[in-house]
């Protein structure tokens, strides 16, 4: 042990780590030295080290200085995974009320689960978790100064003085930098306030049984020479009865989803008596304390502490023999008695009904870093991740000319003078801008992922992972079909900014040339073939069961944007939901109906099981007749933001689902167009289509088996020691036969899924959209309504794709 006066709580260099011992606080300054998990397991449980964010970042760092003392005997990235889930599981056990500490749990595992699944060398791996563990003392210094700044604006504003005027503030227990890296958080907050010149004084409860606020608050407050009293916890209602707080803010250990807070026992009387008086009572924590898959304080583990704690002090028993004692270490202030919880990220307010939405909170500020405090971007009014802001047509030339492989494509950054930028976004997700330079005659794409559903608003947040999965998908989409997927020049995860090849005109979004009654004579080939292509080089077939699984881990399940599509997919159409919409009144019989039809609701629940459990390529995910850009002789697949692995069918069957909903529109638009234009040869085309599209996949699909889907030895889905050579000939063909048969029905159950979702759901199409007339309009998504309960009812009934057009034109309503 080594002694030393400097206010510090955590002392780390590469494979060494001290922590203060803050028992012996205030009256020795102590740090103790930890050789492993185990010895930090100890100095937790016997609160050696105390404060949720300190304790995560402890535990952390024990993990590295252990891990670093044995990498030379972790070969592999699973070795090391192993070792860093034995070792957190342990330290896990230490503090479990602690929701830092079971993030920082959760991260470090699932990081060192990727490294193995990706099977990188056993020392990369060592190094990748180290590093991470490093990171977190930073992050945590940087997280509190943004809390302090936003927590001093909360106060100020919450208290209600004239500008400028210094304030009165009360807290509990520790939460300064002997709770944390450094800063604090709720005292963080007080430090802010005294750097503004907005501190009056800083009131600090004792904190009993274990009298953090006496021995450590109060230290950190002489020892900065804050102008400060340490009162008794019994003393706060009195304080404010005299009018001498103006504010309360405290830590947290966890934040339920309701905003349910626990924290240091003693925590619900100071809110309770905020309450009476009228005083704010803010909760001041990290995001990583906030815990939304909690729904309510009721949820919390409380833990109860040794009776000796109350019963002796300093060994000595001070409590009568024979009495019982209760002893919990937390309890939870309800939601309902908190004027705001300050994050790193900005403060969670209560909602027009007074409630906390923390879930929706968190997840609008799931992508990204620590906010910089003094400038702080936002887009519709949400906070934002550090250094990311929502491109307009200006800005986003600035973005382009610091981008060298943007500027590149576009003939030089010498030529930015020479920029333009257009929105050109049709989707309900991001936004599109062109940008062209009319001096090198080249233009780029640039895509933005915003941190809600454009469509909807920042009521709807999604996380902005999705761009990444985007990203990956189209490079690996290009990889299989080079020549039907567009050239990504550049992914940047920070600004959700993905930079593509622009598509020169004549190439249009196919919906709104088949809008404008143009047909495509090599559409339904190329989109086949594309289907083909990437199902196909995406699967286990073709590269091996154990390479598929190893990609499936690699490229990750896209929660949010899988969570979307059965939302709106499979859930919403038949039931009451506020995202629905219809032609009303005359489909609020159909509408009703849905709701109602229990075989329909039988089949789609077995259509959303396999949704989710099917894993058997990497979809595009969301292939409608808007993601496709073309012209009469070439085709390029788009907006891959919905990639996930998944059943071949749901790809397909998207791209039949708009293509029989084009179909279906083709009456209304013919009966819109001034003298009643003809649309028959649209109609055809596009039924043609549907036809040869599946006859272009099924048989590019069937070729690329035979040349690359038999394995050798016992490899694969079809391996050569089971199909190989002309004796397991037909074998093989009755294996590809019932697997291509077996997509057919799922194409055609996710076909009619998707059309009734277009047509009662949220986001409709603009095929059916266009019609102008309500009641022409209702009749023609009567008919797709009448045509996809059948595609989904009967999809194992019917054989063949010519069965599938019969039934589009058997339910097609002018005749």
């Amino acid at each position: 042990m080594s002694t030393a006066p400097t206010l510090q709580a955590i002392r780390y260099t590469r494979g060494s780590l001290q922590l203060l011992d803050q028992l012996k606080l205030p009256g020795e300054t102590v740090f103790m030295d930890v050789k492993d998990c185990d010895a930090c397991w100890t100095m937790i449980r016997d609160m050696n080290v105390r404060g949720a964010p300190a304790i995560a970042i402890a535990a952390a760092l024990a993990l590295a200085v252990e891990l670093d003392a044995v990498r030379v005997s972790l070969e592999t990235a699973g070795a090391v995974a192993e070792f860093v889930a034995t070792k957190l599981d342990h330290l896990f056990t230490s503090r479990p009320t602690a929701v830092n500490l079971g993030e920082a749990v959760h991260r470090l595992k699932a990081s060192a689960s990727a490294c193995a699944a990706a099977g990188v060398p056993g020392a990369d791996a060592a190094e990748k978790i180290i590093t991470e563990c490093e990171a977190m003392l930073a992050d945590d210094v940087a997280a509190n100064r943004a809390i302090g700044k936003f927590g001093a604006d909360a106060l100020c504003a919450a208290v209600g003085k004239p500008s400028g005027t210094p304030l009165r503030v009360l807290t509990h227990c520790n939460t300064g930098s002997l709770a944390t890296a450094g800063y604090g958080t709720a005292l963080g907050v007080v430090r802010a306030l005294r750097d503004g010149n907005l501190l009056e004084h800083i009131y600090c409860n004792e904190t009993r049984p274990y009298n953090q606020g006496a021995r450590l608050t109060a230290y950190e407050i002489a020892f900065e020479k804050m102008p400060g009293t340490l009162i008794c916890d019994s003393a706060a209602a009195s304080l404010m009865k005299q009018g001498k707080v103006d504010a309360v803010v405290v830590g947290a250990d966890r934040v339920a989803d309701n905003g349910d807070t626990a924290n240091k026992i003693g925590t619900y009387n100071l809110a309770v008596s905020c309450a009476y008086h009228g005083v704010p009572f803010f909760v001041a924590a990290p995001v990583s304390t906030l815990d939304p898959s909690t729904k309510h304080g009721d949820d919390i583990e409380i833990e109860d502490r040794p009776a000796t704690e109350i019963t002796h002090v300093r060994g000595v028993r001070v409590a009568a023999d024979g009495i019982d004692v209760w002893n919990p270490s937390f309890d939870v202030t309800p939601g309902s008695l908190i004027s705001g919880i300050i994050t790193e990220k900005g403060v969670v307010q209560k909602t027009s009904c007074g409630s906390f939405e923390v879930g929706k909170f968190v997840a609008s500020h799931s992508a990204g870093t620590v906010l910089k405090t003094d400038t702080v971007p936002k887009t519709n009014g949400m906070k934002v991740p550090n250094g990311f802001y929502a491109m307009d047509t200006t800005s986003v030339l600035g973005y382009c000319a610091s981008k060298p492989s943007i500027a590149h494509a576009l003939g030089g950054k010498e030529g930015h003078k020479h920029w333009s930028a257009k929105e050109v976004g049709d989707g309900n997700i991001n936004f599109v801008y062109i940008v062209s330079c009319s001096n090198s005659g080249k233009s780029v794409v640039v895509k933005q992922g915003l941190p809600f559903v454009r469509v909807v608003g920042e009521s709807w947040p999604l996380s902005q992972e999705r761009v990444r999965y985007e990203a990956t998908a189209l490079q690996l989409a290009f990889g299989y079909c080079p020549k039907h997927v567009p050239e990504v020049f550049l992914f940047d995860q920070q600004m959700s900014v993905i930079a593509m090849r622009f598509l020169e005109p004549p190439h249009i979004i196919l919906r709104g040339g088949i809008m404008a009654g143009a047909t495509y004579p090599l559409l339904a080939a190329h989109v086949g073939e594309y289907l083909a292509t990437t199902l196909f080089g995406s699967s286990a077939i073709a590269v091996g069961c154990d390479a598929s699984r190893s990609a499936r881990q690699a490229f990750g399940a896209n929660e949010a944007m899988c969570g979307l599509s059965e939302q709106v997919i499979f859930t919403e159409p038949y039931a009451v939901a506020a995202n629905n919409k219809w032609t009303s009144p005359q489909l609020d019989f159909d509408a009703a109906a849905l709701r109602g039809d229990d075989s329909l609701k039988a089949a789609v629940a077995l259509l959303k099981n396999k949704f989710v459990t099917d894993t058997a390529s990497l979809l595009h995910g969301d292939l409608h007749t808007g993601s496709i850009m073309c012209t009469r002789t070439s085709t390029f697949v788009i907006d891959h933001e919905f990639a996930f692995y998944g059943p071949m069918g749901f790809d397909v069957g998207a791209f039949l689902a708009n293509l029989l909903l084009a179909y279906f529109s083709q009456d209304g638009l013919e009966k819109r167009s001034p003298g009643g234009g003809d649309r028959s040869s649209n109609r055809a085309w596009l039924l043609g289509c549907v036809v040869t599209m599946w006859r272009v996949f099924e048989k590019r699909f069937t070729e690329l088996w035979d040349a690359r889907g038999v394995g050798e030895g016992d490899a694969g889905v079809t391996p050569g020691s089971v199909y190989a050579g002309e004796n397991n000939k037909e074998a093989l063909r009755a294996a590809q036969k019932r697997y291509l048969a077996n997509i057919l029905v799922d194409s055609l159950g996710y076909a009619g899924a998707k059309m009734t979702r277009r047509v009662v759901g949220i986001a409709h199409v603009a095929d059916l959209e266009a019609i102008t007339d309500p009641d022409v309009k209702a009749v023609c998504e009567r008919a797709a309504l009448r045509c996809a309960r059948r595609l989904v009812l009967e999809a194992d009934k019917l054989t063949s794709i010519e069965d599938v057009t019969a039934v589009a034109e058997s339910s097609r309503a002018f005749v």
